[in-house]
């Protein structure tokens, strides 16, 4: 009607302030207000399996990062680019959390467009291209079932028939790994283990 006003559209927050003074938006994630003290903060203290685990603590998603890519080190030799990719691959979760397959698979494609270009964003703030080439996209992916079938049997309470089922065939893995990596941390030792092994990677040409 002529005379009044147009009613604007309700706005939303999309994004999320960090610790580190940064916000960063979901919609519109920029690699500029990417910190990865941010990423390894968040990860520490994001839970995998919705925190359904043996120990006194969770086993975050920080600690799941390190151990996939203890597990792509000692099956391969890899490149600083694979190394940091590795060690990226879910840190979208220092944002919107550890959502569980399943429930991804409820929820449709909207989780994994918003996962995408948090990604994309990440991989660009540490030099990596947005999208990774096929080669390091597969070794990571079988990196990552590995990790899922070890937690998934030694901490989630799975046999060794469902992992098998889920995540494939028992991985060969190290005396190292049983030892340091499968016991959960507590999220200080987690956030510092990860930001070490993040710096050193970074810092090699």
């Amino acid at each position: 009607m002529k005379g009044k006003r147009a009613v604007r559209p309700r706005t939303f927050r999309a994004w999320q302030r960090m610790l580190s003074g940064r916000r960063l938006d979901l919609l519109d994630p920029s690699p500029l207000d990417i910190e990865v003290e941010d990423i390894a903060h968040g990860l520490a203290r994001v839970a995998r399996w919705n925190g359904q685990t043996d120990g006194a603590h969770i086993f975050s998603v920080a600690q799941h990062s390190l151990l996939t890519d203890m597990l792509a080190r000692q099956a391969t030799r890899l490149g600083r680019d694979c190394r940091l990719a590795l060690l990226l691959h879910d840190a979208p979760e220092y944002v919107i959390g550890d959502m569980i397959s399943p429930f991804k698979a409820v929820i449709g494609d909207a989780y994994k467009s918003v996962e995408a270009r948090l990604l994309a964003a990440i991989h660009l703030r540490f030099g990596l291209p947005a999208v990774l080439p096929e080669k390091i996209v597969n070794l990571i992916k079988a990196s990552d079932r590995c990790a899922a079938y070890l937690e998934a049997t030694r901490l989630a309470g799975f046999s060794t028939r469902e992992a098998r089922r889920f995540f494939g065939p028992a991985p060969k893995f190290s005396a190292v790994i049983e030892r340091d990596y499968l016991t959960p941390w507590p999220a200080d030792i987690a956030e510092a283990r990860y930001l070490d092994r993040f710096n050193k990677v970074a810092r090699e040409r």
